[in-house]
């Protein structure tokens, strides 16, 4: 008996089923495509949560300790006193503006910079005043810095450093005669500040120089302190006690 052999005759789609086709599966990429947004979305509320979380109510990221920089003269335990950082709540929340202004406050600090130290410190970094002379204010004798700020006492004049005394009308805290005078002891050269015992302030344009020797120099303000100095040099080799270089172009000897 002859085998019957069946042939599948495999029907192609018509155009319709491949625009329905086609058209679901771009359906489905669609949905693929915003499902993959939403699942990205929310992985990134979790994770921007669990980071808010950590920052501002994690222990983890709490203040513990305080780092002092730059404290030569005055002691990182005075400053960090000033500072008074509170410890133990969040970093992030710290107000760093303030714990400024409390170092600042401290005379012998010039500039302070308070800055967040992850994961749970706070760094200080202090700049400190340097006396470039003293002056007597009543029965105190103060160092001051190149802005004429009194900041430190000394129990006697400390050696290097030139003495202000005020006299006339200026007044010893008076900061503008304070700095004019430390602007003249800037300015002077090594062969003239030498020969330097103290600076007689009387005002801001009235400033002398009294050497070891008792002559005085009547050096009058900061102005072309270098050119002063210069005829200075020259006109000391002429006798005399008292030398006006205030104006250089003109200068004077008498007595």
């Amino acid at each position: 008996m002859a085998a019957t052999t069946r042939t599948r005759t495999r029907t192609r789609p018509t155009s319709e089923e491949r625009s329905r086709r086609r058209f679901a599966r771009r359906q489905w990429a669609r949905r693929w495509l915003t499902l993959r947004y939403l699942v990205a979305a929310a992985v990134l509320v979790v994770l921007a949560g669990g980071s808010l979380f950590a920052v501002y109510f994690s222990d983890a990221l709490s203040v513990r300790e305080v780092d002092v920089v730059g404290a030569r003269t005055i002691s990182a335990a005075d400053v960090e006193a000033a500072a008074d950082v509170p410890t133990g709540g969040p970093l992030a929340t710290l107000d760093l503006d303030a714990i400024r202004l409390r170092v600042q406050a401290l005379a012998e600090v010039r500039s302070v910079e308070v800055t967040r130290k992850w994961p749970d410190g706070v760094l200080i970094t202090i700049q400190e005043r340097e006396a470039v002379a003293v002056v007597q204010l009543g029965a105190d004798l103060q160092g001051i810095d190149v802005e004429g700020v009194p900041f430190r006492s000394y129990r006697r004049p400390p050696s290097g450093l030139p003495r202000i005394e005020t006299s006339g009308s200026v007044s010893a805290t008076d900061e503008d005669a304070l700095r004019e005078a430390v602007t003249v002891v800037a300015a002077l050269p090594r062969e003239v500040s030498v020969l330097v015992d103290h600076l007689d302030l009387r005002s801001v344009d009235e400033i002398d120089l009294v050497l070891r020797d008792d002559r005085v120099v009547r050096w009058g303000s900061a102005d072309s302190s270098a050119d002063k100095a210069e005829v200075l040099l020259a006109l000391l080799r002429q006798p005399g006690k008292v030398y006006d270089v205030s104006v250089p172009a003109q200068p004077t000897t008498s007595g």
